[in-house]
């Protein structure tokens, strides 16, 4: 009888082992919202149960730099934008892209028309908002490009160190502003001005694209085999969201008000979100074109005497992950 208790007991604890979920942590690049919806409706579907995993998804914030997250242990895989991670990288943080939901850039810079902007030749003289903590690369090699110091001066363009937020255009203590299709363009026209008040430089359209919210991990997670399975049903997961989300944006962005704990967002914006963030995960199965990195890693090399990074990096992304789902 004894031998039947403990052989029964033997057999549920390794039921219960099997049927444990393999857990790993996401560590978003910015505070909960329709960028990140993907992963919330992945969540919420249950598509990663359906790849027996446990995904703890963690917002980020204006003091949160994911690189920084996962070098010190807080999270296995990051979003960020490839400048990002490619400075990070080439700094000593081993980080690798192995996958690439987001298709297209939706960075822009956003100007007050009676600041006498028209063209990128205009900006000489002027005060320009734009973000730090990693995002400024894309911008610091497209002024390098222009031949535009970010000193100051006739000459030059004064960097205003803007917040997340548009008030330095509001209030007229920026000509521009950095903002995103999807977000802080549409905060500004909420605020009173309208698209026709405003010139909008889309970074796709100047030729200084970079690739964004890539889905990154350490080098040395690709080398655990156990890890790299987990990677590729979490990949699987986060795309089957990804795609439900672009067929379902209200829906999807009702998930993600669902997940908001701050309660910062409205169901409007939200809304409007989602839709312009369908159009920049439109057309891809998370496989990163390496076209696409290569002309990043060309825009962030052309930073004439302060390129972002000071040569082509080696590693910097695989298809490792994204090819075991073919």
């Amino acid at each position: 009888m004894k031998n039947t208790l403990a052989l029964a007991a033997a057999l549920s604890l390794s039921a219960m082992a099997a049927q444990a979920a393999d857990k790993l942590t996401l560590q978003l690049k910015w505070v909960t919202q329709a960028q990140f919806a993907g992963y919330y409706v992945a969540a919420d579907k249950g598509f990663y149960e359906e790849e027996n995993l446990e995904i703890e998804i963690k917002p980020g914030g204006p003091d949160i730099a994911p690189p920084q997250v996962i070098a010190g242990g807080g999270a296995d895989v990051v979003l960020d934008w490839m400048p990002s991670a490619l400075a990070t990288r080439e700094k000593g943080v081993p980080l690798v892209n192995i996958a690439q939901p987001f298709k297209s850039s939706g960075m822009m810079l956003t100007c007050r028309k009676d600041s006498g902007i028209e063209t990128p030749a205009d900006f000489a003289g002027k005060t320009l908002g734009v973000w730090f903590f990693g995002n400024e690369y894309p911008f610091l090699s497209w002024m390098s490009q222009l031949g535009l110091s970010t000193e100051g001066g006739d000459d030059g363009v004064t960097v205003l160190k803007q917040g997340f937020n548009v008030d330095p255009i509001l209030q007229k203590q920026a000509d521009c502003v950095s903002t995103m299709t999807y977000n802080e363009y549409w905060q500004i026209i909420d605020a009173g001005l309208s698209p026709d008040d405003l010139v909008v430089f889309k970074y796709e359209d100047e030729g200084v694209s970079t690739l964004e919210d890539g889905i990154y991990v350490l080098e040395e997670s690709l080398e655990d085999p156990e890890m790299v399975d987990k990677l590729a049903r979490f990949v699987k997961a986060s795309m089957k969201g990804w795609k439900w989300a672009e067929e379902n944006p209200d829906e999807a962005a009702m998930i993600v008000l669902d997940n908001d704990a701050s309660g910062a967002q409205t169901e409007k914006h939200q809304k409007r979100m989602m839709e312009e963030i369908a159009k920049l995960t439109a057309g891809t199965d998370g496989a990163l074109d390496v076209a696409a990195a290569e002309r990043t890693v060309a825009t962030l090399l052309a930073g004439g005497s302060d390129p972002v990074i000071s040569k082509a990096p080696e590693g910097a992304w695989t298809s490792k992950i994204t090819d075991m789902l073919k």
